[in-house]
């Protein structure tokens, strides 16, 4: 893959790289031109700059071609002494047109102050705006804070999964605020002021509205992804204390159908308005309290101005969306976003991702996780226009609705990458008009972000890391700041944070360590409570007091590197990130004890390669005495039951041989080798909705030594799992599908063995004397 040096590429090694004779030629001229001579070698990030400014690497180039060069011009980096090689650096004049940088030029220090909070004892975060009146959602829909903006500005571009031939489709802001008025005027027929009412669906442009409409109204958002499954959604709806549901009768991958009403009647019994996933009838037979959406919409009928409605003003603090996100219990935290968190949500991304009046943002998300949310606002609040996609993002067809809906910024998650890169989906399409990448969820791997990045001529990737209980990102990168794959080049704007050391001294500002991040609590927008647990004893209690701070818990491990980069190492509690979905052990736990009565224990960790990227997860398991003889495909049978019925119906089982074991997967990976009275399971969920997981896995991405344990996340176990636990499991994970790990387990086994043959023989001879 690559050189000892850049200056060491041959022709030979570009023809590997996939150039044809000429093109080989000409690349290495036109190389060779940019990089100067060996004999006057200037330093790495200088040659990759100037790589990077003339062009020389080209969208339309294979990947591997972009992995000789870039490897190749760091192929002597030293990160321990340099931090992370960028690859991605800001122009002076490009930065002072950024937001933030025509902030900084216009206002300078002079800006920041005390003014924006107050102080409040009984928060450790403060008030923030006082006395404040508002209505969020209003202020989505009103084009008069921007100059070159009016009602007739695109606030919404989507497309249909199917209509790829097809020019995209458009909603004007008036138009977006017409139908927004007239759901917040149904609303008022069926329900009360602050009633929750939950949205369980696909992020469509019809989401968005009935979203927007809620809020007008005065109602609370109780946000539901729509992949899960009936037991999840009923968890959430009683929560919440959700009046009413907005839901779809189907969800539709890949031209199939998959039921998602029948899944929430389960799940609920309060009233559910049902939009149709396609046409205007819907494809179901609803309960005698629910409503169809066309039946929904005409209870405005005899309003005179339907698509005229007075908003509710409430205070800044008042909550307008309640999330959820992975408790360490297993039951998912409850945490209330006020109009505050939609504010936090576009200033982040204002700062940042410098979202501008005039750009198209697409981020393939859900309005169940925390991502669907904040990019409504950032881009509303921000005056740009949302990109929706009404499909799988996996494939062509969305990488041709991102070309030609001209977005601007692309969002990601790392998972979703590695599909477009191993797929070479997005091959030939032109993404020309994207300034800026962004990726959050889950860890970058540098050779996805790389290619990635090389799509739209090395544009940008702003990393992000934060929480649904911060509203926001912690760790960000900058456009005013020299980018490096996988990495966050700093904290996000306003947000302090610190590490201690073992004797709870903080580490100075410049320099590296490893340890779990500690935030400073005036953090606008984040939870100041939780409906179903006690914020103050989740957040607050057992944090440090530091310059008169008690300090808030986050709970990711962070290692700042030289240069100021910042890199997750992973969880310090029992929760993962995987595809981009934060959950905890113990959900993943408590569905595999109950798969089949022979399982004793099992206990959850997550594993990632030492490359970095994705987190995946491992789940070992221990069986009850006289269980070994399990047939590995009854066992994969009773998962795939548990896994539908409790965590997602449309999870798939496949069996497949790898390095001579039998394996068994749960939408990639789920390993699964019989070894004595163990078994040894390695489970990867999917990386993304998981609708979207279809065809053979990828083989090439088994779990293997090159993957470092990453997090440990174990229940209490009977002895074989403390075992396992406390003595055997890094060396199980480092040794796994070896011969290594058979003859550790042998020998310990033996051990095991023997001391107890070693206890009886000594019970016996006391007998005997005795």
């Amino acid at each position: 893959m690559a050189k000892g040096s850049v200056w060491d590429i041959d022709l030979g090694d570009l023809a590997l790289a996939g150039l044809r004779p000429e093109e080989a030629r000409t690349f290495h001229s036109d190389l060779r031109r940019v990089i100067g001579h060996r004999h006057h070698r200037a330093d790495a990030v200088e040659v990759w700059r100037n790589v990077v400014e003339s062009g020389v690497l080209k969208p339309s180039h294979p990947h591997p071609l972009h992995q000789l060069v870039y490897y190749s011009v760091y192929a002597g980096w030293a990160s321990a002494d340099r931090g992370p090689p960028p690859y991605w650096f800001p122009d002076l004049v490009d930065a002072k047109r950024t937001n933030l940088g025509k902030l900084m030029e216009t206002y300078g220090p002079s800006l920041l102050g005390s003014s924006y909070y107050t102080a409040d004892k009984s928060r450790e975060g403060g008030t923030w705006f006082p006395r404040s009146v508002l209505n969020i959602a209003e202020c989505c829909l009103l084009p008069m804070y921007f100059p070159k903006n009016s009602d007739e500005n695109i606030a919404i571009v989507w497309r249909d999964e199917g209509a790829d031939h097809s020019p995209v489709n458009v909603l004007s802001v008036r138009e977006l605020r017409d139908q927004v008025m007239m759901v917040a005027n149904a609303i008022d027929k069926l329900f009360s002021k602050g009633d929750p009412i939950a949205i369980d669906m696909p992020m469509t442009t019809t989401a968005v509205i009935i979203y927007l409409g809620i809020i007008i109204a005065g109602c609370i958002v109780v946000s539901i992804a729509d992949s899960f499954a009936t037991q999840e959604i009923a968890v959430r709806m009683s929560i919440s204390k959700a009046k009413g549901i907005f839901t779809q009768d189907f969800t539709i991958r890949g031209g199939r159908k998959f039921p998602l009403y029948s899944r929430v009647i389960k799940g609920s019994k309060c009233k559910a308005i049902v939009v149709p996933a396609q046409g205007n009838e819907i494809g179901v037979q609803l309960r005698n309290h629910d409503l169809s959406w066309k039946d929904f919409l005409s209870c405005t009928a005899s309003l005179p101005r339907p698509s005229t409605y007075v908003p509710v003003y409430q205070s800044a603090e008042n909550v307008i969306n309640i999330l959820f996100s992975s408790g360490t219990t297993g039951d998912p935290k409850a945490i209330p976003w006020t109009q505050l968190s939609a504010i936090r949500c576009a200033a982040d991304s204002w700062a940042h991702a410098d979202i501008q009046s005039g750009d198209t943002c697409c981020w393939p998300t859900n309005l169940g996780w925390v991502m669907g949310p904040i990019l409504l606002f950032s881009c509303f609040l921000n005056g740009a226009t949302l990109a929706l996609y009404h499909g799988s993002p996996l494939g062509r067809d969305f990488g041709k609705f991102v070309q030609d809906a001209g977005v601007t910024l692309l969002g990601t998650i790392p998972t979703l990458v590695k599909t477009w890169k191993s797929s070479n989906c997005m091959e030939g399409l032109e993404w020309g008009k994207i300034r800026t990448f962004a990726s959050t969820g889950e860890a970058s791997d540098v050779d996805d972000d790389l290619w990635l990045s090389s799509r739209a001529s090395y544009r940008p990737i702003i990393e992000c890391c934060g929480g649904t209980e911060l509203a926001s990102s912690y760790l960000q990168g900058s456009l005013l700041e020299p980018q490096a794959f996988g990495a966050f080049s700093g904290t996000s704007m306003s947000t302090g944070l610190d590490t201690f050391d073992d004797q709870g001294i903080p580490y100075p500002d410049d320099q590296p360590c490893v340890r779990e991040v500690d935030l400073f609590p005036l953090y606008m927008g984040a939870s100041n409570r939780l409906l179903n647990a006690d914020h103050k004893k989740v957040y607050f209690n057992g944090m440090p007091t530091y310059r008169g701070m008690k300090l808030r818990r986050h709970g990711d491990i962070i290692q700042r590197t030289v240069g100021g980069y910042y890199i997750v190492q992973g969880r310090a509690d029992d929760t993962m990130n995987l595809g981009g979905i934060k959950t905890s052990a113990v959900e993943i736990e408590r569905v595999c004890n109950r798969a089949d009565g022979d399982v004793l224990e099992t206990a959850a960790i997550s594993t990632r390669k030492g490359t970095g990227g994705p987190e995946q997860l491992v789940v070992m398991v221990v069986l009850k005495d006289g269980s070994s003889n399990r047939n590995p495909d009854q066992l994969r049978a009773k998962f795939q039951q548990a896994i539908q019925k409790n965590l997602n119906p449309l999870f798939k089982v496949q069996a497949r041989i790898s390095h001579g074991f039998e394996l068994l997967s749960v939408s990639e990976d789920l390993q699964c080798e019989v070894v004595g009275m163990v078994w040894a399971l390695i489970v990867v969920l999917p990386n993304g909705p998981i609708e979207e997981f279809e065809g053979e896995p990828d083989r090439s991405e088994l779990v293997g030594d090159d993957h470092g344990l990453e997090h440990a996340a174990l229940g209490d176990a009977e002895a074989m799992a403390h075992v396992l636990r406390d003595g055997l499991l890094h060396l199980v994970l480092s040794a796994l599908l070896s011969n290594i790990f058979l003859l550790l387990f042998l020998f310990f086994n033996l051990l095991l063995r023997s001391i107890l043959d070693l206890q009886e023989i000594l019970k016996d001879n006391t007998s005997n004397l005795s």
